[in-house]
């Protein structure tokens, strides 16, 4: 039976996870094309920059999820507790409660670093600015609130890493609930 091919969105879902698994340079043609079911051929129709192209696409799709999703409410929030709750959420969703690496970060720390660093630069620069942003309307210093912004997206990245490294999930949800008190969010619901 031939395999229907998938759209580009699903296609860079399928992609982002292969990077999730093997990191960018472990991450060959043969595995993105035996998880997407694409030929080469298929894989350089949908994206002639190869590899590269694939990463920056699925960096750029990342990065729009996380602008709808976090970096909106935090900016354009009436009511800036209620838009750092959001992001709250939607990090913890994003990231199925520490089950899942920031693929961003993990870009950002293997060789591939170079070659997507204005894009991981602009992605953790606006996610630290625009937490700052909604800290100093909640009555924050500036200096305060940019370093307590700093310290929550590092505690995220962070606990990411070591719930991964210590198969334990509980790490990050432990992580979320120091940032909630750090930030002045009450425990949901």
């Amino acid at each position: 039976m031939r395999r229907i091919a998938p759209d580009r969105a699903q296609l860079l879902g399928i992609v982002a996870e292969v990077f999730r698994e093997h990191g960018y340079e472990g991450a060959s043609l043969s595995f993105i094309g035996e998880a997407t079911g694409l030929g080469k051929g298929s894989l350089y129709h949908f994206f002639p920059g190869g590899k590269e192209e694939m990463a920056r696409a699925v960096i750029d799709n990342i990065d729009g999820w996380f602008e709808e999703n976090v970096f909106t409410p935090l900016r354009d929030s009436s009511d800036p507790r209620a838009g750092i709750e959001q992001m709250l959420e939607a990090t913890d969703s994003y990231f199925r409660s520490g089950r899942r690496i920031c693929l961003i970060g993990a870009f950002a720390l293997d060789e591939s670093r170079d070659l997507f660093a204005g894009q991981i630069g602009d992605y953790f620069s606006r996610w630290v600015t625009l937490l700052s942003d909604a800290l100093t309307r909640t009555g924050h210093e500036r200096a305060e609130a940019t370093e307590l912004a700093e310290e929550t997206v590092a505690a995220i990245q962070g606990a990411l890493t070591l719930a991964r490294a210590s198969d334990d999930a509980n790490v990050f949800s432990r992580a979320l609930r120091r940032a909630r008190r750090r930030l002045g969010i009450p425990a949901s619901g």
